[in-house]
């Protein structure tokens, strides 16, 4: 049925319903843990209004974490880290489970009511 396999990156933007440039934000995450938005920007290449959309939209997904941090100067700074991999996973089938059933109860609907 598919032309191809889907890709993490893929799988992760259709569950959660996010764009590619989140799933990035999201993967580089992984990979650099504790990073500001700052950092982020500068290792996506991209805005810092732009990071901090997409890592809005991914606390609101659970896939990232913010801690703030106290600065030696005064001041404070956000960190942030991607939930792991393995926590991804499982909220990527629990995502699927509940949308699965809910595909049931309506398939189960349909004809119950005639046009």
């Amino acid at each position: 049925m598919l032309a191809e396999e889907p890709t993490l990156e893929d799988v992760i933007a259709c569950v959660f319903k996010i764009q590619e440039h989140e799933v990035r934000t999201y993967l580089t995450l992984l990979e650099n843990p504790a990073a500001t938005v700052e950092e982020l920007a500068d290792e996506l290449d991209r805005d810092r209004s732009n990071i901090n959309r997409s890592l809005s939209t991914l606390r609101d997904k659970a896939l990232v974490e913010r801690e703030r941090r106290l600065l030696d100067g005064g001041g404070h700074v956000y960190q942030y880290d991607a939930v792991p991999l393995s926590e991804t996973r499982e909220l990527m089938h629990e995502t699927l489970d509940e949308w699965t059933a809910y595909v049931h109860e309506r398939i189960d609907e349909f004809g119950s009511v005639e046009p």
